[in-house]
């Protein structure tokens, strides 16, 4: 398992922790990572979307969903509600970057896939979605 990078910050999910120590019923959002082909990062908006970006590091989509990750991947593939580049593109999903932090209410998840995709990018990865 890769480390995560020590740039995250910690803020949304210090907040997030403190509110609730124990998940309920309204916490059941998530933000999830999907590793994408390297052809993806030929598309001009995603190149400008990224100038700081480290080659070596892959390519990711950031998302915030209300179904589990695997739920919501196997989605994308199958073309419901999907990214365009996800369905074409995706590989797997990268859980050792978002498992820790879910679940979590909608807000908190909205803040966090935002954060998340700063951090990632700041970190060197080239970084789609995330809105």
């Amino acid at each position: 398992m890769k480390a995560r990078p020590r740039a995250f910050k910690r803020r949304t999910f210090r907040r997030i922790r403190a509110q609730s120590s124990q998940s309920t019923a309204a916490d059941h959002h998530n933000v999830y990572v999907v590793v994408l082909d390297r052809s993806a990062g030929t598309f001009r908006k995603v190149l400008l979307l990224n100038p700081d970006r480290d080659p070596k590091k892959p390519i990711v989509y950031v998302g915030l969903t209300g179904l589990t990750p695997k739920e919501r991947f196997a989605n994308h593939k199958a073309g419901i509600k999907s990214s365009s580049l996800v369905r074409r593109y995706g590989i797997r999903l990268l859980p050792e970057l978002h498992e820790h932090l879910n679940p979590m209410p909608y807000a908190a998840a909205a803040q966090m896939e935002k954060d998340l995709a700063e951090d990632l990018r700041r970190a060197g990865y080239t970084v789609v979605g995330g809105h």
